[in-house]
């Protein structure tokens, strides 16, 4: 059947089009001018001479913070964070979204009104502090692993993919004679791939991208990058220490950038690997057969 578009339709998927190219030159244009920054001269810099190509390719602003011991300490403790975290994050929400999938489970509704109502209230600052505190969290890794676990938003859409699957294959295993945790790793699991990859990758750029938290709880020897790189952005971490006094100021600029790069390209390489079940995770429960 031949499709026809009316005028109306190729005027919204112009204007959609626009948009989505607006929205992308918005997110893209400031990177790659952090990127041509880090890689140019420092006095081109200064001269406002760098648009989005680099002028005078060097990679001094690189070398500069593979010098900082506190970058690479910082570097670790984000992976392990990101690890750790995001693998404490999907068994502890796994474990919580499937029990809430049944309806036919008492107390359901109450639960589910419970953590509706905590997405959007919660104690503040003051009160969390002082629970992770008495629970000697302080100064720990912990403190930016078990408070974090379960996110209410990403419960719901564990939720509501468990409740979209066929009932019927639950069923039938349940006769086979396996367990409820045997059919959640065993079959539920293995299902919902696309939600868990979701899933994990809200829950990793939240790990990788916080430093809040860390700035609370955490030692100095504990910080993520991302507070490092908050530092020195902020000017409370030293840059350009090993340059002459002449160059410090100018350096200062292009380290800045270059940190701002590293931080962040991890971030992106991983996104294209989870692209496609990251696209079928968004339209959960969206069609049911």
């Amino acid at each position: 059947m031949k499709k026809y578009r009316t005028k109306g339709n190729i005027i919204f998927d112009a204007i959609i089009y626009i948009i989505m190219i607006f929205v992308l030159l918005a997110c893209l244009v400031p990177f790659i001018y952090m990127l041509a920054v880090s890689l140019s001269d420092p006095k081109a810099i200064v001269n406002n001479k760098v648009s989005l190509i680099p002028i005078g390719i060097n990679f001094k602003a690189y070398q500069q913070i593979f010098t900082y011991p506190n970058f690479f300490r910082a570097y670790g403790n984000t992976i392990f964070y990101t690890g750790v975290g995001t693998l404490i994050s999907l068994i502890m929400t796994t474990l919580f979204a499937y029990p809430l999938s049944k309806p036919n489970l008492w107390g359901q509704k109450i639960a589910m009104k419970i953590v509706v109502f905590s997405m959007f209230f919660s104690g503040g600052l003051i009160p969390n502090y002082l629970l992770i505190s008495s629970l000697g969290l302080t100064g720990t890794r912990f403190a930016m692993l078990l408070p974090f676990a379960i996110s209410q938003f990403n419960l719901i859409i564990l939720i509501n993919f468990f409740k979209s699957l066929p009932t019927e294959i639950e069923e039938a295993a349940l006769i086979d004679g396996l367990s409820y945790f045997g059919v959640l790793s065993k079959i539920i699991v293995p299902l919902s791939k696309a939600a868990l990859a979701t899933v994990g990758l809200y829950t990793a750029v939240f790990f990788w991208n916080d430093w809040f938290n860390g700035l609370i709880y955490l030692d100095t020897k504990q910080y993520p990058v991302m507070l490092f790189l908050r530092n020195i952005v902020n000017g409370t971490t030293m840059v350009g220490d090993a340059a002459g006094s002449a160059d410090k100021a100018t350096i200062a600029i292009s380290i800045k950038s270059a940190v701002i790069i590293t931080s962040t390209l991890p971030i992106i390489i991983l996104y294209p690997f989870l692209q496609k079940y990251f696209v079928k995770g968004l339209t959960v429960g969206s069609v049911k057969g």
